[in-house]
């Protein structure tokens, strides 16, 4: 498969974000990377759903939201309602996962789940064929631009060969520190999507930045 860029919206200039969604609509990127943060499970608070419908009115591509909330079941129809595409939640956040995960679905979006950098991939072993996604968060969540944590390419093989094992159709996404250079070894090491923040939007040339990561994959 191709491989998936999706820019993380929580590095653009929040005073011109319907201009950096124009750019994404017109980059290679694919999805559009949502973090939504409510300063309880991670030390920082973002998007609110006002800010995700506005996102959604001018986005010609899927929305990627991804929760790192606490108790995300409060909230899962309202993502729906506010145009997420694929919700992904935190495996730390969830005592029922697999209810959390039947709902996603129940309600047309993909469902995807997220790995904090201390979390073995093999806890989702009992789950991995009921998901659309894996994200391995290649830093601790909360902040963007980020040191790149390493461990994050062996559980990148570690979630593949999960997948290839239980037979699950999901892909694996990576969120975190993704360079060029660290988006390579992500890439070679099995990831499908790459999500990239502070790298896009602090670059020169953000739509260029975004068809070099695309190019990683050939």
């Amino acid at each position: 498969m191709e491989l998936i860029i999706s820019p993380s919206v929580l590095s653009c200039d929040f005073a011109n974000i319907q201009r950096d969604v124009e750019m994404i609509n017109q980059s290679k990127a694919d999805w559009f990377h949502i973090d939504i943060m409510d300063g309880v499970f991670v030390p920082n608070i973002s998007f609110g759903f006002p800010v995700l419908e506005a996102i959604k009115k001018h986005a010609q591509k899927p929305l990627d939201v991804h929760l790192m909330i606490e108790n995300p079941d409060r909230y899962i129809e309202s993502f729906k309602n506010c145009g997420a595409d694929l919700l992904t939640v935190h495996y730390e956040s969830c005592t029922h996962l697999s209810r959390t995960i039947q709902v996603i679905k129940n309600l047309g979006m993909k469902a995807g789940v997220a790995l904090n950098p201390h979390t073995p991939v093999d806890l989702l072993i009992d789950i991995i064929e009921e998901i659309d996604l894996v994200l391995i968060m290649s830093v601790n969540p909360g902040f963007g631009g980020q040191k790149f944590i390493n461990n994050a390419i062996l559980k990148v093989e570690q979630a593949k060969n999960l997948i290839h094992r239980r037979g699950s159709k999901a892909i694996v996404e990576v969120d975190g520190g993704v360079n060029l250079i660290t988006g390579k070894q992500l890439v070679d090491a099995g990831a499908d999507a790459l999500v990239a923040g502070s790298f896009v939007f602090n670059s020169d040339s953000p739509k260029q930045t975004i068809a070099d990561l695309k190019q990683l994959r050939m």
